[in-house]
């Protein structure tokens, strides 16, 4: 039961460059709650991911697990900084507050990038079948119910803007309505990020399975 929980929590942790799931992504390793103690291990693809992914990706999973346990501890497995990023997780120390000056950049700045590049990718899918004449006018409200429909509400709402019937779907990064002259070249650039975002999940999957083959086969 405490597993279904935590996987079902889990679910809403995104890889930030990814944009999907962890839990679908196969990062989550395992499960146990010992004496008030919830402890979920995290792993990666390869032990040289980027650490502010892996940092942001198991201080996410971290809030996520805040209210099943009175006591939660996220441990991230088999990465080069591993030591480092456990540390600062276990403290609540934050990005900068675990590599000081090393870090070049707070992590809600990473969020808000890669937010946008999600956002832009899932607009690009959720208009892909509608005719070129109607997409100047198009709004919320015109799409039809579907995953994709659903999944650019979702990305609309991690920016903050609008998810009302009557709000613009095309839209940039601030959530401006684009100009009928900026509509291809924003969707060609949708287009580009949503098949980076696709490839490069996919090349994810075959690392991981490859990395960790004799575990899933024990």
């Amino acid at each position: 039961m405490i597993e279904k929980a935590v996987l079902e929590a889990l679910d809403e942790v995104m890889d930030p460059e990814l944009d999907e799931p962890i839990t679908t992504l196969g990062f989550v390793r395992s499960v146990e709650l010992a004496d008030g103690v919830l402890t979920v291990h995290l792993r990666l693809p390869t032990a040289f991911c980027s650490p502010n992914f892996a940092y942001l990706m198991a201080s996410d999973a971290k809030d996520a697990l805040r209210e099943l346990a009175e006591h939660v501890v996220v441990v991230l497995d088999d990465h080069h900084d591993s030591d480092v990023i456990n540390r600062g997780i276990a403290a609540d120390a934050g990005f900068v507050g675990t590599y000081g000056e090393e870090a070049s950049r707070d992590l809600e700045e990473l969020r808000l990038t890669f937010r946008r590049k999600a956002h832009a990718a899932a607009m690009e899918r959720a208009v892909r079948d509608v005719p070129p004449d109607r997409l100047r006018s198009l709004t919320l409200g015109d799409l039809p119910a579907s995953k994709a429909t659903e999944a650019l509400r979702r990305r609309r709402s991690a920016l903050g803007f609008s998810a009302a019937p009557d709000a613009p779907v095309l839209v940039d990064d601030h959530g401006v309505p684009l100009p009928p002259g900026r509509l291809p070249l924003r969707l060609r650039f949708a287009r580009s990020v949503g098949i980076s975002i696709e490839g490069n999940a996919h090349f994810c999957r075959g690392l991981l399975r490859t990395r960790y083959a004799m575990e899933e086969t024990a």
